[in-house]
């Protein structure tokens, strides 16, 4: 079964198309990177599947279900954590985590979650005070409040050390095997080939390639992901 459909998805901003007949399927409980530079698509193509802005054209469907049309059911099956997030200056790290169990029918322990994922040690401190990866690390945890069957990351261990970005990848693996279907950006190219089954490198909004990481080496004839994906993606550095 598929957790998510992507057909024909098409968005404009007046004669510019953001996202361009944009296709691609993620199985349910895989790991699925939605690759590309930025400003190739992947944000607009993001809020379309989320239900947040209206494509032009084309289907979304998550767990069968539009994501517009029945937001209210879908609401209490997926996370989304994004890289910029505005909260109130002076929120406490448990506050902002017990607003958010607030919300959701059967929430995750979030207690449990700060822990496991190391700030623990941060539940009375206000958000502003977090350093970079810490606040990352909120971010993720708030995204899995809701025990989501499905969790949008985007450039999940942006800001975190080697070590963190480890324990991350770690967690993320164990939830995988429990079933949760995961969609990520990311603009690190060993995180990508450690977690995803599967990719879609998005250029210019439009897919230009669907597959697994070594079906990607193959079809750019490189060794290298990362220079797999630089040709795919047209960021070749000119030599």
């Amino acid at each position: 079964m598929n957790a998510i459909v992507v057909d024909s998805l098409t968005k404009k901003y007046g004669s510019f198309n953001a996202v361009d007949n944009l296709s691609f399927q993620v199985r349910k409980g895989a790991v699925f990177g939605l690759l590309g530079a930025n400003g190739a698509g992947k944000s607009t193509a993001i809020e379309c599947i989320l239900g947040t802005k209206p494509p032009d054209n084309g289907k979304v469907t998550i767990f069968g279900s539009d994501p517009r049309k029945d937001r209210k059911n879908l609401f209490q099956k997926v996370g989304v954590q994004f890289q910029e997030c505005d909260y109130q200056p002076e929120i406490r790290v448990s506050e902002l985590c017990d607003e958010t169990d607030c919300l959701y029918k059967n929430p995750s322990d979030w207690k449990a979650l700060c822990h496991r994922f190391g700030i623990g040690d941060k539940l009375d401190a206000a958000v502003k005070s977090l350093s970079g990866g810490e606040r990352q690390r909120l971010f993720i945890v708030l995204a899995l409040i809701p025990d989501p069957q499905l969790v949008f990351l985007d450039e999940l261990t942006t800001g975190l050390d080697a070590k963190a970005r480890r324990v991350v990848w770690k967690i993320l693996s164990d939830l995988k095997s429990k079933g949760l279907t995961i969609l990520l950006t990311s603009h690190f190219m060993d995180e990508v080939e450690i977690l995803c089954d599967e990719i879609c490198v998005v250029r210019q909004g439009k897919a230009v390639f669907q597959g697994t990481v070594e079906q990607a080496k193959n079809a750019a004839s490189c060794k290298k992901f990362e220079d797999a994906y630089l040709a795919l993606s047209g960021e070749e550095v000119d030599e």
